[in-house]
């Protein structure tokens, strides 16, 4: 079965790349992507979008949104403007993204349960920046929910290192709120099917999903690397100083009593059965590390990438992983901020000069918004079975 999907997935990305030069083979006649040419799965769905907020109390209380198949019984609009979290150290600053979705609708619960998809933030940013991909996974008939990470902007970027241990343990504790709200009093009763569960994430969201997959930490091979990009002048050692200064603090985080030579123990979580990390931060974990995952994996990222390279994300992800399900897509000459919100749905970073966070250089971003949708919802329904 899994050959046959990835046959028929290969088929679909093929179909899919050819759009962005003959667009006009892959229009649909109502289509409602973000673009005329968006390819067959990202195209809307056929399920109304609900979202709600909910606070998981555990040792620090976790936000979470949800989006889901709703009802809509008053034919409201799918229409609603979510907060956005400001994380960069600015006081008294609010943000807000638009989307499409009705607030607090009802749980559209005839055709449940729904595979469930957890979407991990990258690093510092908000659970909304991502409601182009959200919503319109629950459009096709899944429930999403993301988590707002505890992080915050400091000069040394220290909460990278922090949230390198303590992502991973938020997805479990969302799982461990999931389990417990399925049951017959619960809030999501008769809504999710705990037994179909993936995990994407962007940057440190992709990191994330990997180190829950199976994927183990190796910060001696991180050395390596890392002094070998010092000596070749590799622009990417940037991202060693985030890392391996903080080792012993990480090892102490992780709750070990020294620091681990060669691979850590796994944060993984034998409840995810798929992930899609989306220029997912690799570099923390050796080839060994990776290959510990077996599940379906799809690893998605920008070859121009200078935040998370893909020659440091994406494409050792896919060679190294020991999936017999695997694909990677490179959008080609794409940028690190391709995942997030366009400025025009969160003008917050716009305004406040960092264009960059909200647009790419070279793609359009509704076009990449549309073709990662498409290969995000194609992978999914083929993995989650």
């Amino acid at each position: 079965m899994v050959s046959i999907n990835r046959f028929v997935f290969a088929i679909m990305m093929v179909l899919a790349l050819s759009a962005s030069v003959l667009a006009q083979d892959v229009v649909t006649e109502n289509n409602t992507g973000f673009r005329p040419d968006a390819p067959q799965y990202a195209v809307r769905g056929e399920y109304i979008v609900g979202t709600q907020d909910f606070v998981i109390d555990g040792k620090m209380p976790l936000d979470i949104t949800v989006w889901y198949p709703a009802q809509n019984p008053d034919n409201l609009e799918e229409s609603t403007i979510y907060p956005y979290v400001v994380k960069l150290g600015m006081p008294d600053t609010s943000a807000t993204v638009t989307g499409q979705a009705i607030a607090d609708a009802p749980f559209n619960l005839d055709e449940g349960d729904y595979p469930l998809v957890i979407v991990s933030p990258g690093f510092l940013l908000g659970r909304t920046k991502y409601v182009w991909l959200t919503e319109h996974l629950a459009s096709h008939g899944f429930v999403v929910i993301a988590p707002e990470h505890h992080e915050q902007l400091d000069e040394a970027l220290t909460d990278f290192y922090r949230s390198s241990i303590l992502r991973p343990q938020d997805i479990t504790e969302v799982l461990d709120y999931v389990d417990t709200q399925v049951e017959d009093s619960g809030l999501f009763a008769g809504l999710i099917d705990t037994e179909q569960v993936a995990v994407m994430g962007h940057s440190l969201g992709g990191y994330t999903s990997l180190a829950v997959a199976g994927a183990q930490l190796d910060l001696t091979y991180m050395e390596n690397l890392c002094a070998e990009a010092e000596e070749s002048g590799d622009p990417s050692a940037w991202l060693c100083g985030l890392i391996l200064p903080y080792a012993s603090d990480m090892a102490e985080l992780a709750g070990l009593d020294a620091m681990p030579e060669g691979l850590w123990e796994s944060f993984s979580d034998d409840r995810v059965d798929a992930i899609i990390p989306m220029a997912g931060d690799a570099y923390m974990f050796s080839d060994i590390g990776l290959s510990n995952i077996t599940i379906p994996v799809m690893a998605i990222g920008g070859t121009a990438d200078t935040g998370t390279p893909y020659a440091w994300g994406s494409q050792p992800t896919f060679d190294y992983v020991s999936s017999t399900n695997k694909i990677l897509v490179g959008l080609d000459n794409a940028e690190h901020m391709v995942f997030g919100s366009t400025c025009g749905s969160l003008p917050f970073f716009a305004e406040i000069g960092f264009y960059e966070m909200c647009s790419d250089p070279v793609w359009n971003m509704e076009r990449a918004h549309d073709l990662v949708n498409h290969f995000a919802t194609a992978f999914l329904l083929s993995a989650l079975e």
